[in-house]
C-alpha cells in the first residue's frame, strides 16, 4: 500500500492550499482499509485532515462529498476499488462541480476529466499476468509462483482540469 501515501503527496504538490482531504475507499476490501491507513500515515506530515468516505453507491458518495465540500481547502483522493471504477464518471463530475482538486490511482481517470493520477502501468501488469498464465498452462503450480509488485509507475495530469480548478501545476511535475 506504499503507493497510497503518494496520492496525498501529489494532491498537496498540485494544490498546496489543501488542508483537508476526503478519501473515497471501499471498506469491504482489505486493500481499501490498507490504502486509507497508508494515506493516514502521510497525513500528519502533510498537515492534512482526512475524512473517509465509503464508495458503496453513488448516492452515498454524492451526499458525503457534497457535505465535505461545504468547508474550504478540501481535496479528494480516490483509492483503487471496483466501486470507484464503476462510479468514476460520477466521481469525476462531482469533484469538478464542487471544484475539489482530485487524485486517482489510474491514468484513465485524468483521461476522462479527473485532475491527476499516480499508479502502476496497467499494460505492463497485463503483460506480466500473461507470463504467469503461460507458466501455469505449461504446468507450474500457481502457489509456487512469486508475488510480484509493479515496477513501472505513471503520473498523469489533466492540464485542462487543472486550469478549470484554477491550479498551476508545478514545473517539477510537468518535467
Amino acid at each position: 500500500y506504499g503507493i497510497s501515501g503518494k496520492w496525498l503527496e501529489l494532491l498537496k504538490e498540485i494544490a498546496p492550499g489543501v488542508t483537508r482531504a476526503a478519501v473515497l475507499r471501499d471498506p469491504a476490501l482489505a486493500a481499501g482499509i490498507g490504502q486509507f491507513a497508508a494515506i493516514q500515515s502521510m497525513a500528519s506530515s502533510s498537515a492534512v485532515e482526512l475524512s473517509a468516505i465509503d464508495t458503496r453507491d453513488v448516492g452515498e458518495i454524492e451526499r458525503a462529498v457534497v457535505a465535505f465540500a461545504r468547508k474550504p481547502n478540501g481535496g479528494l483522493v480516490v483509492t483503487a476499488s471496483a466501486s470507484a471504477l464503476i462510479h468514476r464518471d460520477q466521481i469525476i463530475a462531482l469533484a469538478t462541480r464542487l471544484r475539489l482538486p482530485n487524485v486517482y490511482p489510474f491514468r484513465y481517470y485524468p483521461l476522462n476529466g479527473g485532475l491527476a493520477s499516480y499508479g502502476p502501468n496497467e499494460i505492463e501488469q497485463y503483460r506480466r499476468a500473461a507470463g504467469y498464465v503461460d507458466r501455469i498452462l505449461k504446468g507450474e503450480i500457481p502457489a509456487d509462483l512469486p508475488v510480484q509488485r509493479p515496477t513501472r509507475y505513471e503520473l498523469a495530469i489533466n492540464l485542462k482540469t487543472a486550469k478549470a480548478l484554477g491550479l498551476t501545476v508545478p514545473p517539477t511535475l510537468l518535467a
